[in-house]
């Protein structure tokens, strides 16, 4: 996907599933997610160990398909071999869904082309924090070139 379609997904979504959240602070689902809160993105987890309980404001759900309203994203923190269920969950659960998000390292190209041939979006072995900051200028602070060039200062 170009920068452009990878910034017109972050900008359009607003809800987020995420499958495979984690309570532990030091994991990088956990960091991900508040992050994705700390820039207004409403994250919903799912994970059958903590299904009940709540995370970042929100009720954390067993599957995809106990979240009572609707997503703009699913963004799986899952291994390879778990996402064409997922797709196929979401999908059911959500004909209009935007995109389907794979994290760094997960790839699946039979479930990414299902998506893609229902109109999703799909994302694959990208980070949409990553993703976000190269692409909105966050990284620069860092003092990693993003390849954006741009004369706003960062806040």
């Amino acid at each position: 996907m170009s920068d452009n379609d990878l910034r017109d997904i972050l900008k359009s979504a607003r809800t987020i599933a995420m499958v495979g959240l984690s309570a532990n602070p030091v994991r990088p689902s956990y960091f991900v997610a508040r992050y994705l809160t700390f820039r207004g993105y409403r994250v919903i987890g799912v994970n059958p160990g903590l299904a009940g309980q709540t995370l970042f404001g929100e009720t954390v759900y067993s599957s995809l398909s106990e979240i009572p309203y609707d997503v703009d994203m699913v963004d799986i923190f899952r291994n390879s071999d778990a996402v064409p269920p997922l797709v196929d969950e979401a999908l059911a659960r959500w004909p209009k869904l935007q995109t389907i998000w794979m994290q760094i390292g997960v790839k699946h190209a039979q479930a990414a082309e299902k998506a893609q041939a229902c109109g999703v979006n799909v994302v694959q072995d990208q980070c949409p924090k990553i993703v976000y900051q190269r692409l909105f200028g966050e990284l620069r602070k860092a003092g990693i070139n993003t390849g954006i060039i741009s004369s706003k200062l960062p806040e």
